[in-house]
């Protein structure tokens, strides 16, 4: 593989990350255009339902793209969605060559872009950088693999491993500005979701402060408690979507009272917790939800842990020690009998963030179709 052109895609992998809460549930894509060694031209996808990176990319070179090379993250498209083929405006800028990191396994394009490129007389190249392309893509290639969004999950925890006392209290483990970043990552998801303890404890509004690209939807899954009238999130219903997840059979007259609130109430008749939260990410890739943040309690974050349904995590780890034999530890559920049937999460990074450690890492798979 060429030095050069895995050079200019890792350019083009940056780009891309810049999409990142705006144009889903399409790809994160970045291009940039090289003639004779030097940047032309270079683009992302800014937005959903706007112009792809590859049009902003070409329209930056302008003539300059007459016999370079296109290098983008993802293969162009060559349908008509709601913009024109990409593969249009390649052949007509005059470029010789393409470089593709990944072909997209969207089932309208599937190779048929690059090929569509070929047949035209233009180089094309597949596969430079395609480790770092699927990473960046994960979340848009696991809702077209299995039609469930990407889970986040994430929680501040003391340095001996508690999320909270034995009486509850949580405020604050993590600093003022790990909080912040929490704020950011939340503007980028489609919808946070929380345990019924977590709401009543807490009392969270969920929302995204100051606001990010997205508002995400905010969700209460009930187990042995219901949502309390009184609380921020019904409260503030009419501000900000919130919807109520319940396996109750029937949740009566109080699931009409949130109703007449502004609360969506949708009931998953699942046997047990985990056929429920499989239930839950159906439902939410039906509504076409990339990414969520599962930010607890202990037992939510259990059973998407027992349904091995959390593909990255972000952890705050301050430097305090709460004690207790009672204090709560992040995760609950079944657990595992042996250390060796652990989820295994790797790619491991850390930040300091103030006086707090920031681990984040993801589950190694494969979401190819």
């Amino acid at each position: 593989m060429d030095d050069a052109d895995v050079r200019w895609m890792q350019r083009a992998l940056e780009l891309a990350e810049r999409g990142r809460g705006h144009v889903e549930p399409n790809p994160l894509v970045g291009a940039v255009v090289v003639r004779q060694g030097r940047l032309v031209g270079e683009g992302w996808h800014q937005r959903f339902g706007e112009a792809h990176a590859e049009v902003h990319a070409l329209a930056a070179a302008g003539d300059a793209a007459a016999g370079a090379t296109l290098y983008v993250t993802l293969e162009p498209c060559c349908h008509q969605g709601k913009t024109p083929p990409c593969t249009q405006a390649v052949l007509r800028s005059g470029v010789k060559r393409v470089v593709a990191a990944m072909l997209d396994p969207f089932p309208k394009v599937r190779g048929l872009g690059a090929e569509l490129l070929q047949k035209a007389g233009l180089d094309v190249t597949v596969g430079v950088a395609a480790t770092e392309a699927h990473r960046l893509n994960a979340p848009y290639l696991k809702l077209l693999s299995t039609g469930r969004p990407y889970v986040h999950v994430k929680w501040a925890m003391s340095l001996d491993g508690k999320i909270a006392t034995a009486s509850g209290n949580s405020k604050w483990i993590s600093s003022k500005r790990s909080r912040a970043w929490v704020h950011e990552l939340r503007g980028k998801m489609d919808a946070i979701a929380v345990g019924s303890g977590t709401a009543r404890l807490d009392d969270p509004l969920l929302t995204v402060r100051p606001p990010g690209p997205r508002t995400p939807v905010r969700v209460v899954l009930c187990g042995s408690s219901e949502l309390s009238l009184e609380s921020q999130l019904v409260k503030t219903a009419r501000e900000a979507p919130v919807l109520v997840v319940s396996r109750r059979i029937a949740l009566g007259e109080h699931a009409e009272a949130l109703r007449a609130a502004g609360c969506e109430v949708l009931h998953l008749p699942g046997p047990d917790d985990q056929a429920a939260i499989g239930q839950f990410l159906d439902e939410l890739g039906q509504r076409r939800m990339t990414n969520i943040l599962v930010e607890g309690g202990s037992a939510l974050l259990g059973s998407f842990r027992d349904a091995a349904e959390i593909d990255e995590a972000h952890v705050f780890v301050a430097p305090c020690l709460i004690g207790g034999a009672g204090g709560l530890g992040p995760i609950g559920g079944r657990g595992v009998e042996r250390v060796a049937e652990a989820m295994e999460l790797d790619t491991w990074t850390f930040e300091q963030i103030d006086r707090d450690i920031l681990i984040h890492g993801r589950r190694q798979r494969d979401w190819r179709p």
